[in-house]
């Protein structure tokens, strides 16, 4: 088991940003591993934050390796191989056959048929 625990904060213009705790004893700069299609992703960025006691980690996400379907991203801690944490992207054609995208489109249909609806009993008053 790994001494550090990775959570997700955010994902903003590109970059995928975690808070990074360290168990006992951690208190170096921790190391960490992000790999796309197992190749290393660079310029991750581990910034400690003395006030809350914890790091920072900034994963910027390279446009050329978003393209169609879903990406997969890992985090890992490099000394004992365990994964810390993933993200995955979506793009493209895939993103079609996806059930949030089908979800998407059964919502905009009942909007349509709500105002529908609403105009038809206004006309039959």
């Amino acid at each position: 088991m790994s001494s550090m625990t990775l959570t997700k904060t955010r994902l903003f213009e590109g970059v995928w940003e975690g808070v990074l705790t360290m168990r006992e004893g951690g208190k170096s700069q921790p190391a960490i591993a992000v790999t796309h299609l197992g190749q290393p992703i660079d310029g991750v960025d581990v910034i400690e934050d003395r006030e809350r006691g914890h790091w920072v980690v900034r994963v910027p996400i390279p446009a050329k390796m978003l393209s169609d379907g879903v990406q997969t991203f890992l985090i890992s801690d490099p000394d004992s191989g365990e994964t810390l944490e993933s993200f995955a992207v979506l793009a493209g054609e895939a993103m079609g056959d996806d059930i949030r995208a089908e979800l998407q489109l059964l919502r905009e249909e009942l909007d349509m048929l709500k105002r529908a609806f609403r105009r038809h009993c206004v006309e039959t008053m």
